[in-house]
């Protein structure tokens, strides 16, 4: 039986833990066994964490002293691969740091480590994090939680995997083509790509496109990502692409703390807050247009999301966003992340070819985009935002689907959708736009396919409205289907 202190959020966590209904050694021990239980079915956590237990005591002892150390006192989690902890390797999926072990946190560990969260473990990812599943040469495959030899999606698709089946309630990935919101829409949590410039990338790597480049929280519930944001966002002097703001008139944090009170489950909440608590939220949504072809089971869970989204008091509208056909994000990371990667990476892996992982192996055969090529997708980026732009200007939130298709076996390599052969890299195709465009947006769970795999549900808002986004991502989560992960 599942000890359900594993499927607890960090929210409620944290809470039963300030109250003494719950030690953090309890709490530490019920995920340790979990992930002795579970682990080595799905391959999500790579390295261990040392001390845990010791670090549960520590916090059980200062919460007996009346003292707290932060709002994650005493609540586990779990970092990506490729995000530096001090004293733990971070391998970066690479056969070439294999052996790395970095001398300091990356900014967002060394503040998790502040609010007083209890680190268990590196997760899973590809290589360098440039690819749409997780696996590499080091540790293999993970699989997704809902059905064994499936992809748990990439980069981050150990965080999402990990979290899914109770290991960890809380992470963190990082996403430049979607590597936060398509693992979280593959394993049924939650997935946040803030706003490009509110949590420091600081210690991430590799240390490239940092222009497109965001660092996040995966979570199984919108309050989780809620509260791991107000404990990571901030400039930390080092990153400067993470400055000081000043907030808007309705504040992201403000709005986090109220998605923290929504319940994850339970009575629908009624109108959402807007920006002058008049006028309901505006929502475009679409489930195919100008990106097709969209699984029809896709399509159906995004139908009913706007459905739900206007039962909650939205004024929802279907828009065609036909330009997407002509601004394609993939078609762009193409020329840029090739022509950018390769000069990054070249000096780093000279000489080792042979040790890196097929995927990288067959990176390495494509042909390099032309100047010609990188001067033209730099453009389109810049058109792309102002489209973007365009859009927010009549409405507040833009509902897509996360993937275009469910999650596809290991390594395919002609994948169908509605009888048209697409390129693997296709599931990419609806969230790469917004690491170009650097717009907050979420993944979170919302249908199912007829063989039980998880669909995500993308809501994307304007620059800084992250906490809108996550209200908007609230009032689905209440009604949506939820499905516990069984591996026993």
């Amino acid at each position: 039986m599942v000890n359900e202190i594993v499927y607890m959020d960090a929210a409620e966590t944290a809470e039963r833990i300030r109250a003494k209904d719950v030690s953090p050694v309890e709490v530490a021990r019920a995920h340790l066994e979990r992930i002795e239980s579970v682990n080595p079915k799905l391959n999500a956590i790579v390295t261990h964490a040392p001390g845990v237990e010791e670090r549960a005591r520590e916090a059980e002892a200062a919460i007996m002293r009346g003292e707290v150390w932060g709002p994650l006192h005493g609540v586990p989690y779990t970092i990506k691969d490729c995000v530096d902890t001090a004293g733990i390797r971070t391998t970066q999926g690479s056969r070439l740091f294999a052996d790395n072990v970095p001398s300091e946190d990356a900014t967002v560990v060394k503040r998790l480590k502040a609010a007083g969260g209890i680190m268990l473990g590196k997760t899973n990812m590809p290589e360098f994090a440039f690819w749409w599943e997780t696996g590499n040469a080091i540790f293999g495959f993970t699989d997704n939680p809902y059905k064994k030899g499936y992809t748990a999606g990439g980069s981050s698709g150990g965080e999402a995997a990990a979290i899914a089946t109770g290991m960890s309630p809380l992470g963190i990935g990082s996403d430049v083509g979607g590597s936060i919101r398509l693992p979280a829409g593959h394993c049924g949590v939650v997935g946040l790509k803030p706003t490009h410039g509110r949590v420091p990338l600081t210690g991430h790597h590799p240390n490239m496109l940092l222009r497109y480049m965001h660092v996040g929280p995966m979570a199984r519930s919108v309050r989780d990502i809620a509260l791991a944001m107000e404990v990571i966002e901030g400039p930390d002097g080092i990153d400067s692409y993470c400055v000081a703001r000043q907030q808007s008139a309705v504040s992201s944090q403000q709005s986090a703390r109220q998605t923290r009170n929504v319940p994850a489950s339970g009575s629908r909440i009624g109108r959402l807050p807007t920006t002058n608590d008049q006028l309901p939220l505006r929502v475009a949504w679409c489930a195919e247009g100008g990106f097709d072809p969209v699984d029809p089971a896709v399509q159906a869970t995004v139908r009913n999301a706007a459905k739900a989204l206007a039962d909650a008091g939205c004024a929802v509208e279907e828009v065609g966003l036909e330009w997407w056909r002509e601004l394609d994000g993939q078609t762009m990371t193409l020329s840029i992340y090739s022509a950018e990667g390769t000069q990054y990476l070249a000096p780093i892996i000279k000489g080792r070819e042979e040790l890196l992982a097929p995927p990288m192996q067959r990176r390495l055969k494509m042909v390099d985009p032309t100047f010609e090529d990188y001067l033209k997708a730099n453009a389109d980026v810049d058109r792309l935002r102002a489209r973007v732009a365009e859009l927010f200007r009549s409405y507040d939130i833009l509902l897509l689907p996360t993937c275009p298709l469910p999650p596809l076996p290991h390594d395919t390599r002609e994948p169908v959708v509605n009888g048209r052969t697409v390129h693997p890299r296709s599931t990419l195709r609806l969230t790469v736009p917004f690491d170009l465009t650097g717009s907050p947006a979420v993944s979170l769970p919302f249908g199912w396919t007829a063989d039980g795999l998880p669909i995500g549900v993308q809501l994307v808002g304007r620059h800084w409205e992250d906490g809108t986004v996550l209200q908007t991502a609230a009032a689905l989560e209440v009604s949506a289907e939820r499905r516990i992960v069984n591996l026993e």
